[in-house]
């Protein structure tokens, strides 16, 4: 039955015992009240301006729903969540795992804010885990949901906001809040924001497409203060020098316990070796093969790389593995890059073939049960090394803190020694322009070399 026969009240104020303040919207139709809640008052007074439109329009309001008819949702329309799902499936094929898994973290962060103020709502970590694990990764939607996150898993459903809802000025400005905070509550590191921000952005892009939106409401939001400056160079302490590298490369061969097949850290050895003194990534030294390795016994030696293994998790490859099968960064499918190597690295490689040979597939490191070296585990032996090799003031620092940080070290190395920038580039399988502004730092005690070159150069002047 429907009247017109409405009065709305004043937004009403909760203000529960050490929860945060709650902004009730009553109204009543033909004798029948309605409410709403929201979690922001200017939620709340858009919400009571449209029934107040809608009143002074003269529309009538269905007593059982307390809506008018210009407010009433079409029983099938799409909730965000239900529009991510098809995001989702649209990007998947043709994105590289990595691509996959920071497209659904963007998505499972964003998500919780986009809802509907409702009772019951779980934890972040829950909704978190939920997204993550049951809902937006096409590989785990049919997989069966634990019963401690079933609950999440319905309030999402219910509470999700309708597409059209996500366009309010309100709604997105919110979910932009919630895409620079971290779970524990501090704030993201801009880099993540940016990445986040842009996923989101894109996500309201496909919307436009389908009509769903008029415009991307995103273009409309002034973002408040200034934006956080993101680092467009490489921190010069994380950069060792020659002997601290070696003595890195040393301590790692200490690393773990003796066994059958040595030490865990002795298996590494020349897998830092290559990140070293040919500035491969770790995702290309994982990929390395014998077939792809020139080794002669004297002189330099050469190695052809093809192919990368980047970790990014079984549900986010189309293998089902956890480290993804790609091409080499910033190049053509199939196309190779040749990198000379020196003959220390030559020999380390040599060594690492003679004592733990090749996985069947060629692969030169491999984990003790032929699988690919995961990210924890050489990473774990890195920080031991460390722990060795360095002092506890150098350990404490930034220096050398990742195992990426031997490339940086490596083409810092080279451009510092005059290698011309293009062959840098070449080598390391990156722009020039990305080189000169990111890469070109000093190693670690050149400091004082320089300095004397321009002492010696101030003096010149001096004496001219």
């Amino acid at each position: 039955m429907k009247s017109r026969s409405v009065r709305i009240w004043e937004i009403r104020i909760n203000k529960g015992a050490g929860k945060k303040k709650t902004y009730t919207v009553r109204w009543i139709v033909g004798g029948r009240v309605s409410s709403r809640n929201f979690a922001s008052r200017a939620l709340a007074d858009n919400y009571r301006s449209d029934l107040m439109q809608a009143a002074n329009r003269g529309e009538a309001f269905d007593a059982a729903t307390g809506l008018p008819d210009s407010m009433t949702e079409p029983k099938n329309a799409m909730s965000w969540l239900e529009f991510v799902a098809s995001y989702v499936d649209v990007k998947w094929p043709g994105a590289a795992a990595k691509s996959r898994e920071s497209m659904i973290d963007a998505l499972a962060t964003v998500t919780p804010a986009l809802v509907r103020d409702q009772p019951g709502r779980p934890g972040p970590v829950e909704l978190r885990r939920v997204l993550r694990d049951h809902l937006l990764p096409p590989a785990v939607r049919e997989s069966e949901v634990p019963a401690d996150l079933a609950p999440a898993l319905r309030w999402l459903r219910r509470a999700s906001l309708p597409l059209a809802e996500v366009g309010e000025t309100v709604a997105v400005r919110g979910a932009l809040e919630a895409l620079a905070v971290r779970l524990d509550g501090r704030a993201a590191a801009a880099t993540t924001v940016r990445r986040k921000r842009s996923v989101f952005y894109n996500a309201l892009q496909y919307a436009v497409e389908l009509d769903a939106l008029p415009f991307n409401p995103v273009d409309k939001i002034r973002v408040r203060g200034q934006r956080a400056k993101i680092a467009k160079s490489i921190d010069r302490r994380v950069v060792i020098n020659g002997r601290q590298a070696r003595e890195l490369l040393t301590a790692v061969s200490y690393v773990g316990e003796r066994g059958r097949d040595g030490r865990r850290g002795e298996r590494l050895v020349a897998f830092f070796g290559c990140l070293y003194f040919a500035a491969l990534r770790p995702s290309e030294a994982l990929a390395l093969r014998e077939q792809d390795c020139d080794l002669p016994e004297t002189g330099w030696g050469r190695l052809t790389l093809e192919k990368s293994r980047p970790a990014a998790g079984k549900r986010y490859t189309d293998s089902g593995e956890v480290h993804d099968r790609r091409g080499l960064k910033h190049r053509a499918v199939a196309e190779a890059r040749t990198v000379p190597i020196p003959p220390v690295l030559v020999k380390a490689l040599r060594v690492h073939l003679d004592r733990f040979g090749a996985a069947k597939d060629g692969r030169l490191f491999r984990s003790e049960r032929g699988n690919v070296v995961s990210s924890t585990t050489y990473s774990r032996v890195w920080k031991a090394a460390r722990e060795l090799a360095l002092t506890p003031a150098q350990v404490a620092s930034p220096m050398a803190g990742r195992p990426y940080d031997l490339r940086h070290a490596a083409v810092s190395l080279w451009l510092n020694k005059g290698v011309p920038a293009p062959d840098v580039a070449d080598r390391a399988g990156h722009s020039v322009d990305v080189l000169l502004k990111v890469y070109a730092k000093c190693i670690d005690g050149q400091e004082a070399t320089v300095n004397q070159r321009i002492e010696e150069a101030l003096d010149d002047d001096s004496h001219g």
